[in-house]
């Protein structure tokens, strides 16, 4: 029996180009020229995935996912965005909210296609496992024990790590994911030459690792300690056990997968082609908002300059003299090394 897969767009030649290319490719396609028609029908109908544009009247795709992942029917049904590329900066909001994959526009016949069989061979590789007779799997536990065994790990396997403590190297074998209970960590990729780029920081109740765990391979960055931290060591093998047996989780560490793809493709885009100025002000940002989450207000952040350059991606002697432009300018105050931003608006403004 062919699949079925919903499309919903309110371009009239595209829906109808669209629609042609995926039924070609040997699926049977709905169409629905807006987003309240594509939701009816999402619920009327029994489809197998859903390609959905992003602006439509009457209802946008941000809607049509909101309401589809409220249904218990229709909340696991992968989920494809078509998103124009001027809406990159939306993607978050449809990560968060459960979308599986993005197609900008304009898309070839191939791209959606890929994206398509992807989604596709996923939803029934994960169908296959929940059909099995979990009774007679090795090491079965339900949902609920799944949550609350990936809790007890968590609880029982700390180590502490003091500052500038290397957790795992870059190009070893990914034996563990890591879980922040306290304490700042910063990942990076080092060039030949030895120069660092930080790829992310993060703080406490962030996960470290998951990208090469999932993925049962190297792990493709360097974790290092900014300060005294407290991390879980959660062991690969126990890892996919729980897994296995607790399907929402597995879509948790999905979105903050995407999630991070997400922000690093953008991060890695202001490095390539902002000016300085601009790639100093977001990293000062992307600090305060790790090292701040609550936004105290004259929070300082202590942050060493040879760190804030490897996270904008410029030498240490560029991102000093910015620092002291920006102080000229009353955008931050330096007081003792450490940063207190004092005009969070008008960075996002150097920013935007």
């Amino acid at each position: 029996m062919k699949k079925r897969i919903l499309l919903i767009e309110d371009n009239d030649e595209l829906r109808e180009n669209t629609a042609e290319i995926i039924e070609l490719a040997n699926y049977e396609v709905l169409t629905a020229p807006n987003g309240k028609v594509g939701l009816e029908m999402a619920l009327d109908k029994k489809v197998d995935l859903i390609v959905c544009d992003i602006m439509m009247p009457v209802l946008d795709g941000y809607g049509v996912l909101h309401s589809l992942q409220k249904n218990e029917s229709t909340r696991n049904i992968p989920f494809i965005f078509l998103s124009a590329k001027s809406e990159k900066d939306d993607w978050r909001k449809g990560m968060e909210l459960g979308a599986d994959d993005y197609v900008t526009k304009p898309f070839t016949g191939s791209e959606l296609l890929v994206a398509i069989d992807k989604r596709l061979e996923k939803r029934d590789m994960l169908r296959q496992d929940l059909t099995q007779d979990k009774s007679e799997a090795p090491g079965y536990v339900n949902q609920i024990e799944g949550t609350n065994a990936l809790e007890n790990i968590i609880k029982e396997n700390v180590n502490y790590f003091k500052k500038k403590e290397v957790i795992y190297r870059e190009g070893n074998k990914a034996k563990s994911l890591y879980f922040i209970q306290k304490g700042k960590v910063k990942t990076f990729k080092t060039n030949e030459e030895g120069k660092e780029l930080v790829m992310d920081i993060l703080g406490e109740g962030d996960y470290l690792g998951y990208l090469s765990i999932l993925g049962e391979s190297i792990y493709t960055e360097t974790a290092e300690s900014m300060d005294d931290a407290e991390i879980s060591e959660i062991p690969l093998i126990e890892f996919n056990r729980i897994l296995q047996s607790d399907n929402q989780l597995l879509e948790k560490f999905i979105r903050i997968l995407s999630k991070n793809v997400i922000e690093k493709e953008n991060h890695l885009l202001s490095i390539a082609y902002n000016s300085l100025r601009k790639k100093v002000a977001e990293a000062l940002l992307i600090c305060s908002e790790k090292f701040n989450p609550h936004a105290t207000p004259s929070f300082s952040l202590n942050v060493s300059r040879e760190n804030l350059a490897s996270i904008a991606g410029t030498a240490t002697e560029s991102t000093i003299r910015t620092l002291s432009d920006f102080k000229e300018e009353k955008l931050i105050e330096i007081k003792e090394g450490k940063i207190i931003i004092q005009d969070e608006k008008r960075l996002r403004r150097l920013v935007n």
